[in-house]
């Protein structure tokens, strides 16, 4: 395992080729191999300018100190919101229906496992970025509805969550092949609108650059570590390492809440020789992977927070609405919309990740017991925008 910084010059000039990351150069006596293979993006539902940007909703079981629910599942891209009693009166007196409905890309209920999740929201992206592209994939909704499960897991082969199957995805594949791959990591915090390195947690708060090389508006967090990995093994000492270091605290609605949003973000460089009229040239190819777990959306009615935990709570709300308005922008008919990234250090970090040549995955998480209603519909409403 080597921390390090990649270096960032020396290298042949980025092309765009069919929308993935590839750099050539020519080499004398290079094999002949194979033609590129082509990316799995294919339209969404959605009529949107990110390659393909798809929504899904996971429903965690029920708690065990609730009888009562506020939802339920429909069918695989439905569900169904129960009205509270005084609008189930209302709806009554009208002749209306007392249920509200929310429709999705994906819907997965109650009884899915964790492989059933990564299966249907996340493997497609690992073979694209193998192939130069990025991919995107992030947990929200409130605290307590299940997003670090989902993201991280338990550390059993049985529950690990989406990040580790990816991993393990990743570096399967690339051990059956022959080409030469090098495998980076970063992984972050955004806490407070501060943003903390979490693999080296003493170098304090990092600043946010200009990166020219990418075009007007795109960032990158200087001095934030970078780890060479060779095994999903690797990756995961460190992510248990940075883990330990996440901003948790007690509140209301979880024991352990998670007060920041954290991003790892896993770049996979490959090199292959390519035959291009009598020449060998070397082509490298570059894609990456964002894995989000954000914190969790809250109202300060509910998780009764003061003090510290409601200037969290508001620096949380602040950078997911921004979010929610960026996405919002973006998967809409018109592709030349603004789409403002600037309102918060989420949104300009994640422009890469939402935008060009990426692929996107929302996984909005709800709670079913009925006290829990209100964060539930407000997360469903968040993800049918």
């Amino acid at each position: 395992l080597t921390i390090t910084h990649p270096p960032t010059t020396g290298r042949a000039p980025i092309m765009s080729v069919g929308g993935a990351n590839i750099r050539s150069s020519t080499s004398p006596n290079s094999p002949k191999s194979d033609p590129p293979d082509t990316p799995s993006f294919e339209k969404g539902r959605r009529n949107s300018s990110i390659e393909k940007l798809v929504v899904a909703v996971r429903i965690r079981p029920l708690p065990s100190d609730e009888t009562e629910r506020c939802l339920h599942q429909l069918d695989k891209e439905k569900i169904v919101v129960e009205e509270a009693d005084r609008e189930k009166e209302k709806h009554l007196r009208t002749k209306r229906s007392s249920e509200k409905q929310f429709s999705y890309d994906i819907v997965l209920g109650e009884d899915a496992t964790q492989d059933d999740v990564y299966q249907a929201t996340t493997k497609n992206l690992v073979r694209d970025v193998l192939l130069g592209y990025n991919g995107t994939v992030f947990a929200y909704g409130a605290t307590g509805s299940g997003k670090t499960h989902t993201m991280v897991g338990q550390s059993d082969g049985k529950h690990v969550g989406i990040m580790v199957r990816a991993l393990n995805e990743l570096f399967q594949y690339i051990e059956s092949r022959k080409q030469r791959y090098t495998v980076t990591m970063s992984y972050l915090e955004i806490y407070n609108e501060n943003i903390r390195d979490l693999l080296n947690p003493e170098s304090g708060f990092l600043e946010l650059r200009e990166d020219s090389s990418k075009g007007t508006g795109y960032v990158q967090v200087s001095g934030l570590t970078e780890a060479i990995a060779n095994s999903t093994e690797e990756v995961m000492s460190l992510l248990t390492r940075g883990n330990k270091q996440r901003s948790c605290e007690p509140t209301a609605s979880n024991r352990t809440s998670s007060r920041s949003h954290a991003l790892l973000s896993v770049t996979v460089h490959n090199t292959r020789p390519v035959h291009d009229r009598n020449v060998m040239k070397t082509r490298i190819r570059q894609g990456r992977l964002f894995m989000i777990d954000l914190a969790g959306s809250e109202r300060a009615s509910h998780t009764k927070n003061i003090g510290k935990r409601l200037k969290e709570g508001a620096h949380i709300n602040r950078s997911l609405l921004a979010l929610g308005n960026c996405i919002n922008a973006l998967s809409g008919s018109n592709s030349n919309k603004y789409v403002n990234y600037r309102d918060s250090k989420l949104t300009r970090l994640l422009r890469e990740a939402l935008s060009g040549n990426c692929k996107t995955v929302m996984i909005a998480h709800v709670n079913p017991g009925l006290t829990h209603r209100e964060e539930s519909k407000n997360t469903l409403v968040y993800a049918a925008r």
